[in-house]
């Protein structure tokens, strides 16, 4: 993993509302500071129209997955995000370094380990980053005499840094996709999920993404 190539992650978590909207920008555009800008975003949020259809924004969300270096999941919420955790599996199936971030100190799931349902744990090459966000907000707020808008700011730059050393991490570690089967999988990735009439080049995106992550060493 080269310290000055610049890599692009797909940030995928809820977008339905002025809280998801506004933080989800706020949070990306912390990552990418503190990463020097190693690491940019892109943003589901940036891509969605309003006037195709939904097969259409289905489409283009995977496309956009497929396309990108790592990805960032957030898991908050007392149920996950079904949408999110389907984003996941789609990474996990392409080999995508991947991290999941869950801030919502709520407990759930079925397992000890992580607050989810199991089906969604134990992948390779995969970075979980578990956090209070309650508990970060209020000591930092303590620290700064009660200034609630300073405190926001420096909770999101902890769970940013935090965010940046996991892709760091999981950047580095070797591809589980066999090299003699990337071609495969990722032509069966131009297949499976039937993509609409919009997207016939869908087949060459997809192999260009994959010859893009080989030359980065992501493959």
């Amino acid at each position: 993993m080269s310290s000055d190539t610049t890599y692009r992650f797909y940030f995928a978590g809820e977008l339905f509302d002025l809280k998801h909207l506004s933080g989800n920008v706020m949070f990306a555009t912390a990552i990418e500071e503190a990463s020097g800008g190693r690491y940019r975003t892109n943003l589901p949020q940036d891509l969605e129209q309003r006037e195709v259809t939904p097969h259409h924004i289905r489409d283009q969300d995977i496309l956009t997955l497929l396309e990108s270096d790592l990805a960032l999941f957030n898991y908050d919420g007392p149920e996950l995000d079904s949408g999110t955790v389907v984003e996941y599996l789609f990474a996990k199936f392409a080999d995508i370094p991947s991290v999941l971030l869950r801030t919502d100190f709520r407990g759930g799931g079925d397992q000890e380990h992580f607050p989810w349902n199991l089906m969604t744990s134990f992948y390779p090459r995969t970075e979980v980053l578990l956090f209070d966000a309650l508990a970060v907000y209020k000591e930092k707020r303590a620290g700064l005499d009660g200034d609630s808008a300073a405190a926001s700011t420096a909770m999101v730059e902890v769970f940013a840094e935090a965010v940046v050393e996991a892709f760091d991490k999981v950047a580095a570690q070797p591809p589980v996709l066999p090299a003699a089967d990337r071609e495969t999988v990722y032509r069966w990735l131009s297949t499976l999920p039937g993509y609409g009439d919009t997207f016939p080049n869908a087949d060459e995106l997809i192999r260009k993404a994959m010859e893009r992550k080989q030359q980065k060493g992501l493959l």
